[in-house]
């Protein structure tokens, strides 16, 4: 989503168009995102207020898959989150609790923060060097903005890692296996039938080729190293709409 029909709260010049053509003629389309600071329901009526008609339930987030883990094996547990306050809200409403206090945590968890502070990664750290258990909602380096890139979940993890030694032990967006489970159970046709859609090479482009059907890299969000043949796409173009020509 990021990067690939949107940055912030505009469209990428072309997206309305071609999304709206693809809805017309039943394709079936499904929009997944790393990105933790708004809710799936807040995804559907950003892209409905922007002109392209969804329901909610087209759209998966890293949000839910972590959500749906820790309900069912982590309730009651104690966690802090580098994160923002909707994320935040959404684990705490999926029954843990949240703290700010190293001794009393027994899990981190690292996601997209834009209010990411030295205070918040020294409780981070103490409760990794506590034995707190170390998950991260996403592991993206950056995440796209209109005029450029912000820090995002996997600098704060690659810190924290050095800082402690210890390693992130999961997370649950792209690329990862809780991610394409998700996605498997959405699909309506055989999974060789769809076209992965995206601007980030170590996420959108390495999950598609885990499950082994085409890719498209667009060049409107990240920047991306294309010297790794083994991450390259299926196909390169510069933004969604030339999907259409």
């Amino acid at each position: 989503m990021d990067g690939t029909i949107y940055l912030e709260d505009k469209m990428i010049e072309g997206a309305v168009e071609t999304l709206n053509y693809l809805i017309k003629d039943e394709k079936h389309l499904l929009f997944v995102t790393n990105k933790t600071t708004q809710s799936k329901n807040e995804y559907a009526k950003f892209l409905y207020d922007n002109g392209i008609s969804i329901s909610s339930n087209q759209i998966l987030t890293a949000t839910d898959n972590c959500i749906k883990f820790l309900k069912n094996e982590r309730k009651g547990k104690k966690f802090y989150a580098i994160a923002e306050e909707v994320f935040i809200n959404e684990i705490v409403e999926s029954g843990l609790v949240f703290t700010e206090k190293p001794a009393e945590i027994d899990i981190i968890i690292i996601s997209l923060d834009r209010n990411y502070s030295k205070i918040k990664f020294e409780i981070a750290k103490n409760a990794l060097l506590n034995g707190a258990e170390f998950l991260a909602a996403n592991i993206d380096n950056t995440c796209p903005v209109i005029n450029g890139e912000i820090v995002d979940a996997g600098i704060v993890i690659s810190d924290l890692e050095n800082s402690t030694n210890r390693k992130l032990k999961q997370h649950f967006g792209k690329p990862s296996d809780f991610m394409i489970l998700a996605i498997n159970e959405k699909l309506k046709f055989k999974k060789e039938e769809y076209l992965l859609i995206g601007d980030r090479i170590e996420t959108d482009i390495l999950m598609g080729n885990k499950m082994e059907i085409d890719t498209v890299l667009v060049n409107s969000g990240v920047f991306n190293n294309l010297k790794n043949p083994s991450n390259l796409a299926t196909y390169n173009i510069k933004t969604i709409i030339n999907i259409l020509k």
